[in-house]
């Protein structure tokens, strides 16, 4: 049996993990000639709090640690960071395990709303039983300055770098964190777009990196999950290279977050705030 080790949400990197991406080969139609490519890997994730199974994610087994701690956050399973006291991982190949121990006031609460998911990598908010988990009530977000148009010149063009993953195989998305002053610090990948989120808000947590003045970048079109994750991590500004929903955009305004859309060939949109109508 592989052995089981204890991950604190102290600043880590990345965690050990099976390779996310293997070469595979394939042909053409008319079968007449073979070439081989590589492709991004996932793996099942069952995690459990306080023994209790939670949930199955079908997730890209890189980081695993920052997408725990980022998916108990940003599901609302604990308020903050310090309400998990040890997780630890074990499994191998296509299925992994997550034993996480979290304070007893999130276990209480997480048994209020009981509910089992069963994750994929496209999905939003599977598995949620009741109105009330899907729209909850979450605090508003002081407010915050637009960052300067400048952060966002050819930006699609910078995050490359942190995006090894998709340069190399494709088929997956990007969560990033530009800091106050303008530089990219970090990002995270993943199969599924609200896993990267979840991987990118558990790395800034387990890295005591600082969210203030900063802004979350996803590469990903924008719906409602995101949103919510990005309001319960604090996080005041979120860049979507793709447009956001119309649920998305009133989430966002009435929350005070900022959403800005950055087109591939068009200017930044600012939805969130809103433009004051002109006299």
């Amino acid at each position: 049996m592989p052995s089981k080790r204890t991950v604190s949400t102290a600043p880590a990197l990345h965690s050990p993990a099976p390779t996310a991406s293997h070469s595979y080969s394939y042909s053409n139609l008319e079968r007449d000639a073979c070439a081989h490519t590589d492709l991004a890997e996932e793996v099942a994730l069952a995690i459990a709090y306080n023994g209790i199974s939670q949930a199955v994610m079908l997730v890209t087994p890189t980081d695993l640690e920052d997408f725990i701690v980022g998916f108990s956050l940003g599901s609302g399973i604990i308020a903050s960071a310090d309400e998990i006291y040890d997780l630890k991982l074990s499994g191998s190949g296509s299925a992994q395990h997550a034993q996480v121990e979290i304070a007893s006031r999130a276990f209480w609460n997480l048994k209020q709303q009981r509910r089992q998911l069963a994750g994929t990598s496209g999905c939003g908010l599977c598995g949620v039983e009741a109105i009330e988990q899907a729209l909850p009530e979450l605090t508003v977000l002081p407010g915050a300055p637009l960052p300067p148009a400048v952060w966002l010149e050819g930006l699609r063009q910078r995050i490359g770098v942190f995006q090894p993953l998709g340069q190399h195989c494709g088929a997956v998305h990007a969560a990033l964190f530009m800091d106050s002053n303008g530089e990219l610090l970090l990002g995270r990948e993943d199969i599924g777009r609200h896993n990267a989120l979840d991987k990118l808000i558990g790395a800034l947590i387990r890295q005591n990196i600082s969210m203030t003045g900063g802004l979350a970048i996803v590469t990903s079109r924008c719906s409602l999950e995101l949103i919510q994750k990005v309001l319960r991590a604090g996080i005041q500004t979120l860049v979507s290279l793709s447009s956001p929903t119309g649920l998305a955009l009133q989430w966002a305004r009435r929350h005070n977050l900022n959403l800005i859309h950055l087109p591939q060939h068009s200017a930044p949109r600012v939805y969130s705030p809103a433009m004051e109508s002109q006299a």
